[in-house]
């Protein structure tokens, strides 16, 4: 599957893209998951609030 990670920290002020495309493996559901398939995504004030202090492993998708 297609995901949107962070993959590094960037600099306040930067307009170093931060955000990724990379590919996932498809996920399972098991016992009261739900898979549902994603046609729209858009970037939180959260997911900024991420990339300022970010200190993760990479990468780190958003979500």
């Amino acid at each position: 599957m297609k995901a949107i990670a962070i993959t590094r920290a960037a600099a306040e002020g930067s307009n170093i893209p931060f955000l990724t495309d990379i590919e996932l493996p498809q996920p399972v559901a098991e016992g009261h998951d739900l898979l549902v398939e994603v046609k729209a995504i858009s970037v939180n004030p959260v997911d900024t609030k991420v990339r300022a202090g970010f200190n993760a492993d990479t990468p780190r998708v958003l979500g």
